[in-house]
């Protein structure tokens, strides 16, 4: 989350930045609201610590005036004291109300994007980072999408997922389920030896660790919530993982921390549908093993080259052929300040 004296500080370079996502110029006015907020919140705080100061003063006041025996002036005060609780009780309400609102519009504004992130309005306007310089493979006309070859060789079986669940739960079998356990495993084991530790998190978190990662409120609709218990599944281990932090004060000689975790992900993916979501692109259910650092803010940049190199090493070992993008503005998540894909 930004904080409103970067936002007041920087207030130019930050609405800049801001417009690489394609934000309207009433979206792009949150950053006047957010810094009008956090002065209505300062305003607060001062009068509820002048009424404090007051108060404390005046109490003081009238257990003198009882020891000297001034017992009438003594009751005036203390009349004003009593009259000063209920101001106070009011400037505490307004205090917390100021404070509420100021976190309400903090939650609605996405992080700034890097100078490095490029205009753009959508996923045609990313950039390549790294395009492949190895041979790519020939399917020739006769090809077979990865869905007709899952379905001959018993891979997975999107049917039976349907029937299970539904739309977009496939389930994997047989050479497939296999497949997936090796591919966690290699993937588990090289994030091993890249010194990162391993972790098993809940597949739940709850409210507050959904706003930690900026899940919530950016993503609701795209969660699945358990409402009886007031939980969400969670969408990728990025969320368990980063709150396992969540505040907790580190010493700049603990970092970086390096932490992976196999989860099964779920997501609603609504409004997803169409030739291009077909076999295994847009499930709701997907496994997945996600890496995370905490980095000191000044080396953070350097840490997600050194995230990059790893995920790259691993389709090198693999022999994939692959490309790196540079996420425009407008494709750039919520949360995210500079995005390879």
């Amino acid at each position: 989350m930004l904080q409103p004296s970067f936002l007041r500080e920087k207030r130019d370079a930050v609405i800049a930045a801001l417009r690489k996502r394609q934000l309207s110029e009433e979206e792009l006015a949150l950053v006047d609201q957010i810094v009008a907020a956090d002065d209505q919140r300062k305003a607060a705080q001062t009068s509820l610590d002048e009424a404090l100061a007051k108060r404390n003063k005046l109490s003081e006041e009238v257990g003198k005036l009882f020891k000297s025996g001034q017992r009438e002036q003594a009751e005036s005060i203390r009349q004003e004291v009593s009259e000063l609780k209920t101001i106070i009780a009011e400037l505490e309400a307004q205090l917390h109300a100021a404070k509420a609102d100021l976190q309400e519009k903090l939650y609605q504004l996405p992080n700034v994007p890097h100078e490095l992130v490029p205009a753009g309005g959508g996923e045609q306007d990313n950039e390549v980072y790294r395009a492949w310089e190895g041979e790519l493979p020939q399917l020739g006309a006769y090809a077979k999408p990865h869905w007709e070859l899952a379905q001959e060789y018993k891979i997975f079986d999107l049917e039976l997922g349907v029937k299970i669940t539904g739309a977009g739960f496939p389930l994997f079998r047989a050479y497939g389920a296999r497949l997936q356990r090796a591919l966690i495993n290699f993937f588990l084991d090289e994030a091993r030896l890249a010194g990162y530790e391993e972790m098993v998190p809940p597949h739940l978190v709850n409210e507050a660790s959904a706003f930690g990662t900026g899940q919530l409120p950016d993503k609701e609709g795209q969660m699945y919530h358990v409402t009886e218990d007031d939980l969400y599944l969670i969408p990728t281990a990025e969320v368990p993982l980063t709150n396992v932090f969540r505040d907790v004060i580190l010493e700049e000689d603990q970092l970086p921390l390096k932490v992976t975790a196999y989860t099964p992900c779920f997501r609603r993916e609504a409004g997803s549908y169409g030739a291009h979501v077909r076999g295994l692109n847009r499930v709701h259910q997907f496994d997945k093993v996600e890496i995370v650092q905490i980095a000191h803010p000044d080396k953070s940049y350097d840490a997600l080259e050194e995230m990059l190199a790893h995920v790259s090493s691993l389709l090198d070992k693999l022999d994939l052929p692959y490309r790196i993008l540079r996420l425009c503005g407008g494709d750039l998540g919520f949360t995210s300040a500079l995005t390879y894909d």
